[in-house]
C-alpha cells in the first residue's frame, strides 16, 4: 500500500483510490481511469517502444 502526501495539508493518505484528502477535503490531483493512467511516463515509454518495434518489424517484412 503506497502512501501519498496531500499537496495542500501535507498529511499522509494511505487509500490508493482516494481522490480527495481525508483531512482537508481538497483534490489530490490524481488521474482517474484508464486514460488517466496513460499520463504515467513509464507507460508512455512502453507504448512508444511497442509502436517502434511493430513499425520496425513491418519495415523488415516489406524489405524481404
Amino acid at each position: 500500500m503506497a502512501e501519498y502526501i496531500c499537496p495542500h495539508c501535507k498529511n499522509p493518505i494511505t487509500d490508493d483510490e482516494a481522490l480527495l484528502c481525508l483531512y482537508c477535503g481538497e483534490s489530490l490531483n490524481r488521474s482517474v481511469g484508464v486514460m488517466g493512467s496513460l499520463n504515467n511516463p513509464v507507460v508512455k515509454v512502453v507504448i512508444v517502444s511497442l509502436i517502434l518495434v511493430l513499425v520496425l518489424a513491418f519495415v523488415l517484412l516489406l524489405a524481404r
